[in-house]
């Protein structure tokens, strides 16, 4: 997922560097007070200099990675000349392959068990993806491509239904690599029936 905190500098910087790299390698969990401070090469003592605790720490990377994340949907959405179809499709199916990509990261920004400030950016993070999708199906309303519907109901449920569909692919647990193609492949099939746009060649065919 996101590529932000890359070059950091400051020590603040080097610690929430330090925090997304431990967590794209073994999740929230493996991401100790200590594990960052050794990872960043400070004192654990420096880092309660610059946050209070492990979940102020966190709540700051989630809201930074989270908004990266976002920025990346909106880049995704090819705009008004495509379909609101297709444009739904394209930014689930860009945050669905960014997920997979480094599915530990997307793990704890998913599904892993973690601090309650921690849970409040995940709840937020959630909710802007709500309404880009919810500003996307309204569209299709207005121009008559998709049917009339509750446009913020229908987001929210895309927006579920695709997060827990990558909870299984995306857990340490889960065993072997996902198929990520095939996965972004259905979750687009998804979202087309989810908006109730008519079927697409690809679904006639297979």
């Amino acid at each position: 997922m996101s590529d932000v905190l890359e070059t950091p500098t400051g020590t603040r910087d080097r610690l929430l560097a330090a925090a997304l790299e431990i967590t794209r390698e073994g999740g929230y969990g493996a991401a100790s007070v200590v594990a960052i401070a050794d990872r960043a090469g400070v004192a654990a003592g420096t880092l309660y200099r610059h946050f209070p605790s492990k979940g102020e720490l966190f709540a700051e990377l989630f809201r930074t990675v989270c908004s990266g994340e976002v920025e990346a949907m909106r880049a995704a959405d090819p705009g008004p000349s495509a379909t609101a179809t297709a444009r739904a499709e394209e930014v689930i199916a860009t945050f669905a392959g960014r997920a997979l990509h480094t599915p530990r990261l997307a793990w704890a920004l998913i599904a892993e068990p973690v601090d309650p400030l921690v849970d409040a950016e995940r709840l937020a993070y959630r909710e802007a993806y709500r309404e880009l999708l919810a500003t996307l199906v309204r569209a299709g309303i207005e121009d008559g491509s998709l049917p009339p519907q509750d446009a913020d109901l229908t987001a929210a449920a895309i927006v579920g239904g695709v997060g827990e569909a990558l909870v299984g692919p995306t857990s340490p647990l889960s065993g072997a690599a996902p198929d990520a193609q095939e996965i972004v492949r259905a979750l687009r099939i998804f979202v087309r029936r989810a908006l109730g746009a008519a079927r697409s060649d690809q679904e006639e065919t297979g």
